[in-house]
């Protein structure tokens, strides 16, 4: 960066002073802009021990279209440029707060906006955030608290959690925009945390300064490594330390220890997700930073145990916002399930997984959980939000601020993250939405090119894809396309030259490329049928790519109750017709199809589905599984 700044004043030598002032003023400007839009870390003193086999890192462009840009841009304009800024702020500027978990929403908020703004630059995005995070730094007290609580009450319930979410969004915000004061009031932030609580004299048990056995308290631990990561200073390494060792204090929640032995994640604390989760995320970042092999093994049993037993064919966990026994997955919506802020914490987990192993197994997860589970919690007529989303009954959206409200646009801020990234240093399409790239690719030390790749796709309706390569002289390198785990015929064409991928791999591509050079690529959308399982015998449910679908009685106005109603219990070779033309006008999305449905006075009927992410919309009852004859 300082180079660049030299070289930006150089260039405006001999010219006018008021011109001159002009230009560093925009080039600066634009240097910041670049250093928001390339997620660049390279501020950051410490790097991670264990070296990131995929970079969680935006490119320097990633101009998202198709269905899942639709939805990003609509978490933009109907969620986050909608937010109660005075219901953020309200709990800093007059304590205490309304509720005791009021402040957590800020930092969310800031986290997301951030990562937003670096992708879209929206001016009215930056204007909004830059406004709510001075609030929020000047609330900070002299000592370094900054929570929503009054003096008698620091240091409990939901305390230390929120002073976890102002170090999460804080850090984020000074990231992309470069501003001092957020890193300032960060550390001040950690010193406080490093004074109050440790295994001195006068310092304050963790575990006993939160919630759920300890585990909303101690799930600071993935902030502080960021901080760590910041600064180098070496107080907040040993802090993290310390909560590793605190979870086995007396009536500690015992994370590390209790996987390592049971390896489930139900026999943890209180099983409570959310929290334990949060604190798996900072587990394994400390995996990265120590190479302690248990921390990594922790991770891994914990996702082992939740994909085989626990999770939804949507790609989310929790009943009543623990983990329940094995194979227990009701899925209604009295069953309390799928948390949005546990949807999210997942996908957070399988970014660290993948980024660590560049294991597809992880990727696969997260394609799961991000074109189901995550986009079904946000309304994307409305932007309203469902804290649980079931998949039987109504989604229960609302727009006001609370905890799942806050974390679901938290999670679709990440989606730019994941669509394109460099996988073992190759430039590597891993979701075939529509896009415009820019990227930079280092060949070898001194060698760097800059690339550009134009995506066009009618993903997910169809497996087609093409991209356009531009590069600004012919360049050799390899560009890596993933073969989706559910595809089982999956081509790219370039020049005359077929390449033929294998599911759950990549498909390498090393040619001289040049401006010019187009990939066309095409891959089946296999129709799955899933069974309901021990929680809904007799029941099937629909997946189309990565999509499941669901039954919305809005659109389905003939259909009575679906006790009454099922499908031939033998359906293992049927196809869905597309009925996308009988979706109504103010429908968002255009994805519709139709089964056959035999009802029980022996005559047939169409049944619509749509994807899950879209159901329920307008209000209407959205089941994914769907009775047999098995039942009756």
């Amino acid at each position: 960066m300082m180079d660049k700044k030299f070289c930006n004043k150089t260039m405006v030598m001999g010219l006018s002073k008021h011109l001159k002032v002009l230009i560093v003023v925009i080039l600066l400007a634009n240097s910041y802009l670049i250093y928001s839009q390339e997620t660049d870390l390279s501020q950051q003193k410490v790097a991670f021990k264990v070296p990131s086999s995929f970079k969680l890192q935006i490119p320097e462009k990633n101009d998202l279209g198709g269905y899942l840009g639709e939805r990003y841009h609509a978490n933009l304009t109907n969620r986050l440029l909608k937010v109660d800024e005075k219901g953020l702020t309200a709990g800093f500027v007059k304590r205490p707060g309304v509720h005791r978990w009021i402040g957590e929403h800020i930092g969310k908020y800031l986290e997301t906006a951030s990562n937003t703004w670096a992708v879209t630059g929206d001016k009215q995005l930056k204007d909004q955030m830059d406004r709510i995070a001075a609030t929020l730094m000047n609330a900070q007290l002299p000592d370094g608290y900054l929570g929503t609580y009054l003096p008698e009450n620091y240091w409990s319930s939901w305390d230390v959690w929120v002073h976890k979410y102002n170090l999460y969004g804080l850090l984020a915000y000074h990231k992309v925009t470069g501003n001092p004061q957020a890193l300032e009031v960060s550390q001040k932030i950690g010193d406080l945390l490093c004074l109050t609580f440790g295994e001195n004299k006068g310092q304050r048990d963790i575990i006993k300064s939160g919630t759920h056995v300890g585990m909303a308290a101690t799930s600071v631990l993935d902030p502080m490594i960021d901080l760590y990561m910041w600064t180098g200073s070496s107080k907040y390494l040993e802090f993290c330390q310390h909560i590793i060792r605190s979870y086995e204090n007396p009536d500690g929640p015992s994370i590390v220890e209790t996987l390592l032995r049971e390896k489930r994640v139900d026999k943890v604390a209180n099983a409570k997700a959310y929290e334990m989760l949060s604190n798996i995320v900072g587990i394994l970042k400390l995996y990265r930073l120590t190479k302690d092999e248990r921390f990594l093994n922790v991770s891994k049993h914990a996702f082992d145990d939740i994909v085989s037993k626990r999770l939804y064919v949507t790609g989310t966990t929790s009943d009543h916002e623990r983990f329940k026994d094995d194979f227990v997955l009701q899925a209604d919506t009295a069953a309390h399930m799928g948390e949005g802020c546990v949807t999210t914490t997942w996908i957070q987990l399988n970014m660290q997984l993948f980024s660590i192993t560049s294991d597809l197994k992880y990727f696969n997860e997260i394609e799961k959980s991000v074109y189901n589970h995550l986009l079904a919690a946000e309304n994307p007529a409305t932007g309203c939000v469902s804290y649980y989303t079931p998949l039987m009954g109504v989604k229960p959206y609302a727009c006001h601020i609370t905890c799942c409200l806050s974390s679901i646009p938290r999670g679709i801020a990440y989606i730019p993250f994941l669509n394109y990234g460099k996988v073992n240093n190759h430039p590597t399409v891993l979701l075939y939405e529509s896009a415009n790239i820019k990227d930079r690719l280092t060949l070898n030390k001194d060698h760097h090119v800059p690339v550009e790749m134009q995506i066009t796709s009618s993903f997910p309706q169809k497996g087609i894809a093409t991209i356009l390569v531009k590069v600004p002289r012919s360049t050799t390198f390899t560009l890596q396309l993933r073969v989706p785990t559910w595809s089982k015929s999956f081509t790219a064409k370039v020049n005359g030259k077929t390449y033929k991928g294998t599911e759950d791999d990549f498909v390498k591509i090393n040619r001289k490329w040049k401006t010019g050079d187009k990939i066309a690529i095409a891959f089946d959308m296999p129709l799955t049928i899933l069974d309901g399982g021990q929680s809904y015998p007799g029941y099937v449910a629909f997946k189309r790519g990565p999509q499941v679908l669901s039954v919305d009685k809005t659109l389905n106005a003939s259909l009575v109750t679906s006790s009454k109603n099922y499908l031939p219990s033998t359906i293992s070779n049927f196809k869905l017709l597309d009925a996308g033309q009988q979706l109504p006008p103010n429908w968002k999305g255009s994805q519709a199809y139709f089964v056959l449905f035999g009802n029980k006075r022996g005559t047939t009927e169409k049944l619509l589905l749509v994807p899950f992410a879209d159901a329920s919309q307008t209000g209407g009852e959205a089941n994914v599984w769907v009775p047999t004859t098995k039942t009756k």
